[in-house]
């Protein structure tokens, strides 16, 4: 897939386009952002107050909470670094690349998190609609990326822009899945040295039909 969902031609296109499972099959664990950057996810998370069933998708051996939430699920490519996960309670393999719908029931978790991976979605539209599906009303999405990535795996279009483009890139991720209220973003690291770590959030509607903010 290079387009769609109302993104130019080529947007989704990667420089390499083998399976992705080739590429995650070695064994990383190591962190792909400094201190600063992992330490200001976390606060994030509480920030939010992200807490009982929560899925952290694209994920690897270590998830940022500061407090682990009451249940944690990961989803992501390589089953070794989801067993060195020592806070999750269930793992699965799973390619969002290869298919975009996540597999569990409606109304799953409470919360959803992607951390430093959204950029790697080649149907992140697709992605963020079956999260819609599996988060309770109300329930958060919450991507945190920074600017360090694998440039073969990144999509073009997030090569081609800058932080602030990036947030917007996700605010439209959001927005184009039709299962969220407004996003909000923000960088939640202060200016200096360091790995800056930005944040793209926003509520699935409650059945009320007020917006969760």
């Amino acid at each position: 897939m290079t387009g769609g969902e109302g993104f130019p031609d080529g947007f989704f296109a990667r420089a390499d386009e083998t399976p992705d499972d080739q590429f995650y099959a070695p064994v990383r664990l190591v962190t792909h952002i400094d201190e600063r950057a992992i330490a200001a996810v976390g606060a994030f998370y509480a920030e939010l107050g992200i807490d009982g069933e929560v899925l952290d998708i694209m994920a690897s051996w270590v998830s940022h909470f500061v407090t682990p939430p009451r249940r944690l699920t990961v989803l992501g490519m390589n089953a070794s670094e989801l067993e060195h996960n020592r806070r999750a309670a269930s793992r699965v393999l799973h390619d969002l690349n290869r298919d975009p719908e996540l597999p569990f029931a409606a109304a799953a978790f409470d919360a959803v998190v992607c951390c430093v991976s959204v950029d790697y979605l080649v149907r992140p539209v697709e992605v963020f609609r079956s999260v819609g599906r599996v988060l309770r009303p109300g329930g958060v999405l919450a991507c945190t990326f920074s600017n360090r990535l694998f440039p073969t795996k990144a999509i073009r279009g997030w090569l081609a822009t800058d932080d602030a483009e990036h947030c917007a890139i996700v605010e439209r991720y959001f927005a184009r899945s039709g299962a969220f209220a407004p996003a909000e973003s923000k960088l939640c690291t202060p200016p200096g040295p360091g790995d800056p770590l930005y944040a793209v959030w926003a509520h699935t509607r409650p059945t009320t039909g007020e917006d969760h903010r």
